[in-house]
């Protein structure tokens, strides 16, 4: 089978396409068949090397989400499995292939109507959104900002805290059209990158989920109300200054918190109970995903070249 592995660190031009043999499922495993691959931020990150330190090695196959037909499973699975239609985690990578090895606790199967492409913008990004927005206890009525609102998880965030009855719902992004964008999928104020402009956005917001992080994170605490909450969900930007805590000791009066929040800590039962929730909003046009463009497994260097240049609104997906 085909599949695209990392062969060297930095650029995106050190993704290539290798050959290897169609795996074998194991014990507690499923094959299948890839119709979808979602290209997350993730994938960009541990490409540039910048989490080499955490065992990610030259030579391994990005993509965490992929979306199929299941054709084997591992001797100790139920073969009920075999021909149904699926999403699947494969974990911290693996995903950028013809043929997918998932465990069967990540695999979940997809309403009828929903297709493959649609579950692999919405499978992991969905999750992150939902947990993000309780891990910083929202609660209506509060004003909540999205930085870094164009991608997936931003897209995702912003739907489910206008659902959630959010004040306002405001957003930074790169453009005037993809502020437009983020409107009609529920954004009441657009801001810059900065935070800065927006007519009539509010002067302070109580939720801030940041999917950035990056040199400017520490400038966004200044945007929190008193008790106000920021929440990391990913580093596209880079690492935070290693002082970036002194914003929030200097304004110790205003008991403002600072958090990370990654799904893996959130039990598998959970996850697919929300997951199940936000499928079934997707299938019936309740929750909106957003597909920048489709491209073929072998053009993975032209998405992680549109990734870096940030011309993504939305998610790119792999196909076989």
């Amino acid at each position: 089978m085909k599949a695209v592995a990392i062969q060297a660190f930095g650029s995106p031009e050190g993704l290539a396409v290798i050959d290897l043999p169609t795996p074998t499922p194991g014990d507690g495993q499923v094959l299948i068949a890839v119709e979808a691959i979602g290209v997350g931020g993730v994938d960009v990150v541990i490409r540039s090397g910048a989490l080499a330190a955490y065992g990610f090695a030259e030579g391994h196959i990005p993509g965490g989400e992929v979306a199929g037909t299941v054709t084997a499973v591992g001797d100790d699975v139920d073969k009920s499995w075999i021909g149904r239609r699926v999403w699947a985690f494969t974990g911290s990578g693996g995903g950028y292939v013809e043929q997918a090895i998932a465990p069967v606790g990540e695999v979940f199967p997809l309403p009828e109507n929903l297709s493959a492409v649609d579950a692999v913008t919405l499978g992991s990004s969905g999750v992150v959104a939902h947990f993000a927005l309780s891990h910083a206890r929202f609660a209506p009525g509060e004003s909540v900002l999205v930085r870094g609102a164009a991608g997936s998880i931003g897209i995702t965030t912003v739907q489910l805290a206008a659902r959630g009855g959010a004040g306002a719902v405001a957003v930074t992004t790169s453009s005037a059209e993809r502020g437009d964008r983020l409107r009609k999928l529920g954004a009441t104020h657009v801001l810059d990158r900065s935070g800065g402009g927006g007519e009539n956005a509010p002067a302070g917001y109580d939720v801030i989920i940041d999917i950035v992080a990056g040199a400017g994170m520490p400038s966004f605490f200044d945007k929190l109300n008193p008790n106000g909450r920021l929440v990391a969900v990913g580093v596209v930007g880079g690492q935070p200054p290693a002082d970036f805590g002194t914003k929030l000791m200097a304004a110790f009066r205003k008991s403002m918190s600072f958090a990370t929040f990654s799904a893996d800590t959130v039990t598998e039962p959970d996850r697919r109970a929300v997951r199940t929730v936000q499928f079934a909003a997707a299938s019936r046009g309740e929750l909106h995903t957003v597909v920048h463009e489709l491209l073929p497994l072998g053009k993975a260097v032209l998405a992680h070249q549109k990734m870096d240049a940030g011309e993504v609104f939305g998610r790119i997906v792999l196909t076989p």
